[in-house]
């Protein structure tokens, strides 16, 4: 058993531990003292720990009171439904896969779903066990009752935890900063290193894995869509404003002060809607200053010569941050439930706007209804497992053979050398708990108070060190608290302790089983797979964008309704959320071996981000007509390069992707007008950071270099 930790972690979870503890006992106390009903009193105990313990609840203690009331209904039905199947061990068995299957996919829709996701399997998992007594659904219906009203109040009473920001307000106070540096940038054409720092530093702290589970908007529905598109939106403006301030000086320009004052109200406005206030402009307000830029810059008089390429990679990245602003601002309107139009945006962009809930859950299903989604292979895997370890232990009759399905649900990992670990140190502290709980049972005999006594603070010990002391202490402990409870129940002996260590052992040698055969790498290899097939998508689409810019092809279109084609949007979009994914499960698996020398995955998905931001905003608005032929070969010529660079990544080189873009040549600038100049400096910006960020991914030494041999912008 390793080392006990520290107080200090320990004492973090102990106002937890207290509450479910004085919950399970406020329940199970009545049942099996004054009512002598020992059905009632086991599910009185055991429904505060599964919603309290076994499932990691978020928020405040209001929010996680909510939580358990919204299950509630669900977890009754399971007891019915557990009941019901008992009847058969293979009934039972068929039961746990679809029960399993159905709560995992929806947990892939529905956030708040994905948190008591473990507590409803323990439901269904007590009730389907012998004996088969349906005349007994009463006394379960009522001890659920008992415990989850008991563990309501506590939530909301005991030791209340500071309500904490929700990831709307935190996408709020970045847009706080964007709009406080955008007005710098008013005053002064660039900002200090600690600044830039703390934009990016902002920016990082809006990924998903930064935030609690369960407050993470990765639902199906329209809302957690939206306002995951307005974190993206956010983290993109935040890099693009500090790429902006640490630019060279260039001349003044008033159509760029003008915007970025637009950029500036499109924040604080944005800001206000997502903490829910009043919007005082909408998402056009911005866009029509975006075009009228637009517009000045293409229609540029040519009599005042070209402008210095200083002032025209300026204005490229402006014009990333106002889209950026835009595309927020849109978002944040939609998230909070304002209108779903979105004239004037790329429809792609916000594909979900006008679609059903129900449609956006299927899309949401079938897109993950593949051996290459870890939810899939997660639902498969921990389905396979509670449904074997089902039939073994009806087939096999063992005592109290739910603990081997609860074996199997805490001590299963996504990785085979992280259930392998698990099952290792849980094994030891099931021995020691149980040497010691039957040293209690011989001593206390059938002394009922001192059970009694014992069983509210082995509680707050087992919940309080348990989940920070890892499998060992938790399954220790936990030993010594069924221990204490069955013995107030039914009449036991040290036998019950050798029930215990045999049904922990062969639940662990179950889950060992299934992480061994159903895909033991996790997503590792996942992630490598996920990412070379979002690498291979984005070749064709940066080659047609590319080719929209300067009028040789049609924007790619990516709406779910449309037809996949080698040019469509809609391969990548699906492939990133895959990878997306992945890497959220990868950040949390036991590592075979250190990555620091790897391939940078987070990388990899920005720049998936980055093509697909660039296909939304370059074309077409963005072409300019009567380009040189000089010009239209270069965007081919450059575009190819980067397409095959990301075909090359793909394949995760040892040494990485290292190369150059072209640079315009240098006859197209005095052979072309001022406002299709622009235009290729904008797409220049784009290919120059995809460049920088398939190096960055690759882990190659050398980060390419843009046209006039300074760092590539992050645009």
């Amino acid at each position: 058993m390793r080392r006990l930790p520290s107080l200090t972690r320990s004492f973090g979870g102990s106002g937890r531990a207290v509450r479910v503890a004085l919950a399970a006992a406020v329940g199970f106390y009545p049942a099996a003292y004054l009512m002598d009903r020992p059905v009632v009193a086991l599910y009185a105990l055991f429904t505060p720990i599964a919603f309290g313990v076994l499932s990691s609840l978020p928020g405040s203690g209001h929010h996680r009171a909510s939580s358990v009331l919204r299950a509630a209904p669900a977890a009754a039905a399971l007891v019915a439904l557990g009941t019901a199947l008992a009847v058969t061990t293979w009934a039972a068995a068929v039961g746990m896969l679809v029960v399993t299957l159905a709560l995992t996919f929806g947990a892939a829709c529905a956030p708040r779903l994905a948190s008591v996701v473990p507590g409803l399997q323990l439901c269904y998992i007590l009730a389907c066990f012998p004996p088969y007594a349906p005349a007994s659904l009463p006394e379960r219906l009522l001890g659920l009752f008992f415990g989850a009203a008991a563990l309501v109040v506590g939530e909301l009473l005991l030791f209340p935890s500071p309500r904490r920001p929700s990831y709307a307000e935190r996408v709020a106070d970045a847009l706080d900063l964007a709009a406080h540096t955008t007005r710098l940038l008013l005053r002064a054409e660039s900002v200090d290193d600690g600044t830039a720092r703390r934009l990016r530093t902002t920016g990082r702290e809006l990924r998903f894995s930064r935030q609690p589970r369960g407050s993470r908007p990765t639902g199906a529905g329209r809302t957690d869509r939206a306002l995951a598109q307005a974190g993206s939106a956010a983290r993109r403006l935040l890099d693009q404003l500090a790429a902006l301030g640490e630019l060279p000086p260039a001349p003044a320009d008033t159509a760029s002060q003008t915007l970025l004052h637009g950029v500036a109200a499109t924040c604080s406005d944005a800001a206000g809607v997502l903490r829910g206030g009043r919007s005082v402009r909408g998402a056009e307000f911005l866009e029509e200053m975006t075009a009228r830029f637009l517009d000045e810059r293409v229609r540029e008089p040519e009599g005042r010569g070209v402008p210095p390429r200083a002032l025209l990679r300026r204005r490229s990245t402006l014009l990333t941050v106002a889209d950026s602003a835009v595309t927020l601002r849109t978002a944040a309107g939609l998230a909070t439930g304002g209108g779903r139009t979105v004239p004037g945006l790329p429809h792609e962009q916000f594909w979900y706007a006008r679609v059903p809930v129900v449609p956006l859950w299927l899309v949401r299903i079938r897109g993950n209804l593949t051996p290459r989604s870890v939810v899939f292979q997660n639902a498969v895997r921990t389905a396979l497992g509670l449904a074997l370890a089902r039939l073994v232990a009806g087939s096999l009759d063992l005592s109290h053979g739910f603990w081997v399905l609860l074996s199997v649900l805490t001590l299963a990992r996504t990785t085979a050398v992280g259930t392998w670990s698990a099952v290792r140190s849980a094994a030891t502290g099931t021995l020691v708990g149980a040497v010691l709980a039957g040293a209690l049972i011989l001593g206390a005999g059938d002394a009922a108070a001192v059970y009694a006594g014992l069983l509210v603070p082995m509680m707050v010990i087992a919940f309080s060190v348990g989940p920070v002391g890892g499998p060992a202490w938790a399954q220790g402990l936990f030993t010594l608290v069924v221990s204490t409870a069955f013995a107030q129940i039914s009449p036991v002996t040290w036998r019950l302790e050798e029930a215990r260590l045999v049904d922990v052992l062969t639940g662990s040698v179950i889950g060992l089983l299934c992480g061994l055969l159903a895909w033991p790498a996790g997503a590792r290899t996942e992630m490598r797979r996920s990412a070379a097939a979002l690498l291979r998508a984005t070749a064709p689409v940066v080659r047609n964008t590319a080719g929209s810019v300067v009028g040789q092809g049609a924007a790619p279109r990516a709406h779910p309704s449309e037809r996949p084609t080698t040019g469509s949007l809609w391969p990548v979009l699906h492939r990133l959320r895959i990878a997306e994914a992945a890497y959220a499960q990868f950040r949390t698996e036991l590592a075979l071996r250190p990555d620091d020398d790897g391939p940078d995955w987070l990388a990899a998905l920005g720049y998936g981000s980055r093509v697909l931001s660039g296909a939304y905003w370059l074309p077409p608005a963005r072409g300019a007509p009567d380009l040189p032929t000089g010009a239209r070969q270069w965007a081919e010529t450059a575009s190819r390069q980067v397409a095959a660079a990301a075909l090359r990544a793909a394949d995760l080189p040892p040494r990485g992707v290292r190369f150059r873009v072209a640079p315009l040549p240098p006859v197209v600038p005095s052979t072309t007008s001022p406002g299709a100049l622009s235009v290729l400096v904008d797409l220049e910006v784009w290919l120059h950071s995809l460049a920088a960020d398939l190096a960055t991914a690759t882990g190659a030494e050398d980060r390419p270099a843009t046209a006039d041999g300074t760092p590539s912008t992050r645009a």
